[in-house]
């Protein structure tokens, strides 16, 4: 028996955000977790990640936030991608406060990961998103 194809992800910056350190360290941690990463650096744009998704057949979109945009960005990619045709999960990683994870649950953002979070749990919570598609 084959085995599984390896997940999937693309991570990017969506927005104005300059700083791209903690995604770096992140997408480490999915790689060394035996995920395969694309990596899209900084000032992203729902229409370029979707390209990404689409050439990359990607089954997660990992989205980092620093600059207080979650409420908006969050919701716009999940958004953006329903309208392209694309059933992949978003998961956002960053500075969120806790009061504002219900309201990304509620918008369709599927795991949202705060500063610090241990590499087992970014990983399991990535590895959770694309098994909503059934990976």
């Amino acid at each position: 028996m084959a085995d599984a194809a390896p997940v999937r992800v693309v991570l990017a910056k969506l927005g104005l955000d300059g700083h791209d350190r903690g995604l770096k360290v992140v997408a480490r941690m999915l790689r060394d977790g035996g995920m395969e990463v694309v990596y899209l650096g900084l000032r992203q744009t729902t229409a370029s990640i979707i390209d990404a998704v689409e050439q990359e057949d990607a089954d997660v979109v990992g989205i980092s936030m620093l600059n207080a945009g979650h409420l908006t960005l969050g919701p716009l990619m999940v958004d953006a991608l329903a309208d392209a045709g694309l059933d992949v999960p978003v998961v956002i990683g960053g500075i969120v406060p806790d009061e504002d994870r219900p309201t990304l649950a509620a918008a369709g953002v599927a795991g949202v990961l705060g500063p610090g979070s241990p590499a087992a749990e970014v990983v399991a919570c990535v590895q959770a998103a694309a098994a909503r598609r059934g990976l």
